[in-house]
Formats: C-alpha cells, sequence, structure tokens
C-alpha cells in the first residue's frame, strides 16, 4: 500500500470518526431539547388550567343589616356585679341568638337590591352565592353589633355553580336539565357580571381557608400547607443527622466484613422499594404498634424519614467518596487523629453534597401521596394542625383528593392550582439548596 493509500484511509477514517461525533453531538442535543420540551409542556398544561382558579367569582354588595330580620337583644355590657363565669353565660345566650338569625334573608335582600327587576326566587338567589356567606356576615355582626340598622359593603363569593358559569367552565348551549343552576339564576349571574358587581378578584381563600365540603367555593390550601410543612420538619429533624451520621460510620470508620456489606447492600434496596411499601410498614408500626394519632403530621413524617434516609445515607457516602485522599492523609501526617479527620477535614468539604441529598429527599418526600393515604391521611380534616399530632392532611393528599371531587368543573382547575403552590414549594427549597450550596462551596 503506498503512502498516498494509507493518507486516503486515514482520512476517510477520520471522517467517519467526525461523522459520528456530530451524530452523537446531535442526539445528545435533541434529547436535552426535547426533554425541556416535555417539561415546558407540562408547566404549561399545569400553569394553563391552575391560574383561572387563583381567581374567583366575587360579589360586591350593600348589605343591610334590617333589624326587622336581625330581631336580637343589644349585646350584653358586663356589670361590675357579675363573675366572668355569668358574663360568659349570657355571651353564649347572645351569640346562639344571633346565629339563628335568618342571615340568608339578609343576603336575599341584599341581592335584590342589587337586581330589583329579577324574577329569581330565593332559592335561586341563594345558589350564585356562596353558602359560607351567612356565617361570614353572622360573624361580622358578632363582632360589631353596631351595624344593625345599617348599609355596609360587602364582598362574598360567589358559589361554585355560578363561578363555573361567569367563566365559561360550561357549555352554555346545554339544555336546562343539564345546567348546574336554573335559568333566573344564571340570568342574574350574567346580569350583576355585566353590571360589574360580580367581579373576578383574587382568590386570597386558597391560601388561608382549610378544605371545605359544605362551600366547595371557599375551600383552601391551609390545613395541607401547614400538615405539608411540619412533616418536612419531622423529614429534617430526623433523617439528616440519622443519615449523615450513619453514612460518616460505613464509609469512615465501619470495619469491610460481611456484615457491614449486608447492611450496604439492604440500603442500596431499601432505595428502589416502592412508596407505599413503606406506607404499609408506618401503618403497621406507627399507628398500629406505636399507636400515633391517625392522620397526624407526625406519623407522616415518619414515613417519609423511612423512605429518604436511604437518599440521603447513599448521597452522602458518594460525597464522602469523592474527597480525594490526601486530604485525609494529610490530616493524619500532621497528627489528627481519625475523628478529627473526618469530622474537621473530610465532612466540611462534602457540605455542598450533603445538602443537595437532603433536598432531594425532603422534595421527593414532600410529593409522596401513596404512603401518606395509608395511614389516613386521605380523611376529610376542616382546621390547620397546631401541632404535629393533629390531625391533617398534605398537599399532594389534598391534590388527590380535589382531583375526585364530583364537581369536576370547579376543581380540575383548582386541582391545577395546587399542584402549582406544590411545585412552588418544591422549587423553593431547591433555590435555597442552591443558594446555601454556593455560599458553602465558595467558603470551601
Amino acid at each position: 500500500m503506498t503512502s498516498n493509500e494509507r493518507l486516503a484511509l486515514v482520512r476517510a477514517g477520520l471522517s467517519a470518526r467526525h461523522r459520528r461525533e456530530k451524530r452523537f453531538r446531535f442526539y445528545g442535543i435533541a434529547a436535552i431539547v426535547l426533554a425541556l420540551g416535555f417539561v415546558a409542556m407540562l408547566f404549561a398544561m399545569i400553569l394553563s388550567r391552575g391560574l383561572p382558579a387563583f381567581t374567583q367569582a366575587t360579589f360586591s354588595l350593600d348589605v343591610h343589616f334590617d333589624p326587622a330580620i336581625v330581631k336580637v337583644d343589644k349585646k350584653p355590657v358586663r356589670s361590675s356585679e357579675q363573675s366572668p363565669a355569668e358574663y360568659a353565660k349570657e355571651i353564649s345566650a347572645w351569640e346562639r341568638k344571633v346565629t339563628m338569625v335568618n342571615w340568608n334573608k339578609v343576603i336575599e335582600a341584599a341581592v335584590r337590591n342589587a337586581a330589583p327587576e329579577t324574577t329569581a326566587n330565593s332559592r335561586e338567589i341563594l345558589s350564585i352565592v356562596e353558602t359560607n356567606a351567612r356565617f361570614e356576615l353572622r360573624d361580622m355582626f358578632v363582632a360589631d353589633p353596631a351595624l344593625l340598622g345599617k348599609t355596609v359593603p360587602v364582598r362574598m363569593l360567589a358559589s361554585a355553580n355560578a363561578d363555573n358559569w361567569l367563566k365559561g367552565n360550561i357549555d352554555r348551549s346545554l339544555p336546562d336539565a343539564q345546567q348546574q343552576l336554573r335559568d333566573p339564576a344564571r340570568a342574574l349571574a350574567d346580569q350583576l357580571m355585566a353590571e360589574g358587581k360580580i367581579r373576578n378578584a383574587f382568590a386570597w381563600h386558597i391560601f388561608t381557608n382549610v378544605d371545605s365540603r359544605s362551600a366547595p367555593a371557599s375551600a383552601g390550601l391551609a390545613g395541607a400547607f401547614v400538615g405539608s410543612l411540619y412533616m418536612i420538619l419531622v423529614v429534617i429533624v430526623l433523617a439528616v443527622p440519622i443519615g449523615v451520621m450513619s453514612a460518616v460510620y460505613l464509609e469512615e470508620f465501619a470495619p469491610k466484613n460481611r456484615f457491614t456489606d449486608l447492611i450496604e447492600v439492604n440500603i442500596n434496596n431499601l432505595a428502589a422499594v416502592p412508596s407505599i411499601v413503606f406506607g404499609l410498614l408506618g401503618a403497621a408500626v406507627f399507628i398500629n404498634y406505636f399507636r400515633l394519632p391517625l392522620s397526624a403530621p407526625l406519623a407522616g413524617g415518619l414515613v417519609l424519614t423511612l423512605m429518604t434516609l436511604p437518599t440521603v445515607i447513599i448521597a452522602t457516602r458518594s460525597a464522602l467518596r469523592a474527597v480525594p485522599p490526601s486530604l485525609r492523609q494529610a490530616a493524619l501526617g500532621l497528627g489528627a487523629s481519625k475523628t478529627q479527620t473526618v469530622f474537621h477535614h473530610v465532612l466540611p468539604v462534602t457540605y455542598p453534597g450533603i445538602l443537595t441529598a437532603t433536598i432531594i429527599g425532603v422534595a421527593q418526600a414532600l410529593g409522596e401521596t401513596a404512603p401518606l393515604l395509608l395511614i389516613g391521611m386521605n380523611a376529610f380534616v376542616a382546621q390547620v394542625p397546631a401541632t404535629p399530632l393533629d390531625q391533617s392532611s398534605a398537599l399532594p393528599v389534598q391534590i388527590f383528593l380535589w382531583q375526585g371531587n364530583e364537581n369536576r368543573n370547579f376543581f380540575e382547575a383548582r386541582t391545577s392550582a395546587a399542584i402549582i403552590v406544590l411545585l412552588g414549594l418544591m422549587l423553593t427549597l431547591n433555590a435555597i439548596a442552591i443558594f446555601l450550596r454556593s455560599k458553602l462551596e465558595k467558603r470551601a
């Protein structure tokens, strides 16, 4: 073979290798673009469906506290001769009388005053107003009895059915029998919307109210959000120190024998166990054996801690293995003990990796639903938990419950809004982790 033929053969081989390299780069870029496209599509779908739920049809009415309807005596005033118990009893009796007032009539009168020409009857008028509105008026009067006989502007939510109608979530061409509201109620809602007495306002109650079955339009995420925060706190307090110390011992101090090999294999196996298995374990151990309160954030946090521990241990051990051996040798050569070498020199270098492992584990735990369902956190809880021992729900479980609600026209958007809140919490945790990691890396 001549030199020219060998040169041509080499050039042909180089061209083939360059083409393969270009194809590999193309495939890599295409895979990244495709993955980002799917992520963008997911976020676009969630945002397009969830953002409308953050605004809700709201009445702006002038409410008259008519003495002919609100027939109650003046609020008792404590006399100097009354004991605290006697005064509390008198106040309680007065509040019971206030509760017995037909506040729906007050609401109906306010709506009729806003639309005097309406042909809707009492039931149809009240069908476009959220059922909690009567309790809001009652609480206003209890807080300020001087409202009797006065007319004050009040904002109250429209019902879920009225909100669906005004937002176009229901086909307006459907026959009357298939509509959620009767024809006079729909006409009244359209009229009040056109006159500006119903407006789409930001739904702050999504963040401040708890879930509600009797008043779905006022249902919120406050209870589930606080329950999730309690569970995250339990996971961070337990999983992080236990996981990090376990990884440090296994990697730096534990003897290499069959027993430690068995532990390492089991830790790797636990990381691949389905989350529902941890839910079964938590129900059997924490609920049935230790008798922890059912549907409590403490029980949920303990279950999620078991699920998060393998992730923290494996990631921490990987961070410890990445530390150069020269760092250990230098510390030992200067007279440091094994413990001083690990905790004063090796472990500080791994803080960014440990932090990343912690956030990954916590974010994974935050989005888990199956194990929480098995310990009863899918129960309806209409309160914000004051402590980790109180019953509560969690954000992923609340999403699961809203997705299965019978009023799909209303709760489909509300479910997407809850997903946005959950993603926002996870992105916030990741942002904090990135910030802290950058600070630790600069310090290191």
